[in-house]
C-alpha cells in the first residue's frame, strides 16, 4: 500500500471523503456534515413590533439545476441551501412580507436536502409551508418577457445561497434584467453565502439586446460579504466538495469592481445602500433580521 492508499484510507477511516450517493454523484463527507450541517439552526424568533400590512412581496430568486461538475468530474449534490434559505423566510414572515418564489424558467428549485436541520421545528414547519412553491415556481423569463415593466408588485430580491446559486443563475441574461430593473426600481437586494454569484448576471447584456453592447454594473463600488474564495478552495480537503470547484464567483464579482470584505465565513453580515449580505448559514439569522428589519423602516 503506497502513501496515498494510506491517505485514502485514513481520510475514510475520519469520515472526511464525500458521500457517493450515486455513480459519480457525492454529498459531503459526515464529517463536514457535522461541522457545515447542524441538527439546528440559530433562528431566535424574532418578533417584530408593527409588521408589515401592505401589499409589497419579496421575490425570492432560486435555482432550478443541482450538479456542480467538478474539474475532476465528478458531480456535487448541491441546490439552494435549506437554512439560507428558509431561515430568512422566517424573518421575512414574522415580518409581515409575502414570498413568491421564482427559477428562471419555472422548473422546480433544487434544495440540498443533506443540509436540512433535522431537529428545528420552526425550519421544517416553513419548509412544509413553501413545498408547493418550491416544486412549481414562477417563471424569471415570463416575469421579465410579460409582467416587469408594469410591476409594481416587490420591495426586494432575495437569492438565497447554496453552490447551487453558482449555477445557471449567473449566466442567465433574464435574471440580469430583472436586477437591473430591480435597481432601477430602488428595491433591496438581499443575498447569501454564495448567493451573490447570481449577481454576476446583471454584468450581462438583455436577451433583447445587441451582443456587441456594453452593459454597465450596477453594483460597481459596492462592498459585501459572501463565502470567501480561500475557504471554497479548501472544502476538498475537508470532503465538503468531492474535487476542486470548476470557477469562483468572488474572483468575477471582485473584477467588476465590487469589494467582499470577509475572508472567513463567521456569520457576518454587512449592508451597502439596499445590497444586504451574509457570509454563510451562520449569518442566516442576522441576515433574515436585517433586512426585515431595513425593510420595514424603507416601507413604514
Amino acid at each position: 500500500m503506497n502513501i496515498q492508499d494510506l491517505l485514502d484510507k485514513a481520510k475514510d477511516t475520519l469520515g472526511l471523503e464525500p458521500q457517493e450517493v450515486e455513480a459519480g454523484i457525492y454529498i459531503p463527507s459526515t464529517s463536514s456534515l457535522k461541522l457545515a450541517a447542524p441538527n439546528k439552526t440559530n433562528y431566535d424568533n424574532t418578533e417584530y413590533d408593527t409588521p408589515y400590512a401592505g401589499s409589497k412581496k419579496i421575490l425570492m430568486v432560486c435555482t432550478q439545476e443541482q450538479y456542480m461538475t467538478m474539474e475532476n468530474g465528478n458531480k456535487f449534490d448541491t441546490g439552494n441551501h435549506p437554512v439560507e434559505m428558509m431561515v430568512p423566510l422566517l424573518h421575512f414572515k414574522k415580518a409581515g412580507f409575502e414570498i413568491d418564489v421564482f427559477t428562471p424558467t419555472g422548473e422546480s428549485v433544487k434544495v440540498e436536502q443533506w443540509a436540512m436541520p433535522k431537529e428545528d421545528e420552526d425550519v421544517k414547519e416553513i419548509y412544509n409551508e413553501y413545498e408547493s412553491k418550491l416544486e412549481n415556481p414562477k417563471s424569471i423569463a415570463d416575469f421579465v418577457k410579460n409582467d416587469m415593466a408594469d410591476s409594481s408588485d416587490y420591495a426586494a430580491i432575495f437569492i438565497p445561497g447554496g453552490h447551487g446559486a453558482m449555477l445557471g443563475l449567473p449566466e442567465d441574461k433574464n435574471l440580469g434584467e430583472l436586477l437591473r430593473w430591480g435597481h432601477k426600481k430602488d428595491l433591496f437586494t438581499l443575498s447569501l453565502c454564495h448567493g451573490p454569484a447570481a449577481l454576476l448576471a446583471a454584468s450581462l447584456d438583455g436577451p433583447d439586446k445587441d451582443d456587441n453592447a456594453k452593459q454597465d454594473f450596477i453594483f460597481k463600488g459596492y462592498k459585501l460579504v459572501a463565502f470567501p474564495t480561500g475557504m471554497d478552495k479548501q472544502m476538498p480537503k475537508l470532503g465538503y466538495l468531492p474535487g476542486t470547484m470548476p470557477w469562483y464567483f468572488g474572483d468575477k464579482l471582485e473584477n467588476l469592481g465590487m469589494t467582499i470584505s470577509n475572508k472567513l465565513a463567521s456569520g457576518q453580515t454587512h449592508q451597502d445602500r439596499k445590497l444586504i449580505t451574509g457570509d454563510g448559514p451562520m449569518a442566516a439569522n442576522e441576515f433574515g433580521k436585517m433586512s426585515a428589519k431595513a425593510l420595514l423602516k424603507a416601507l413604514s
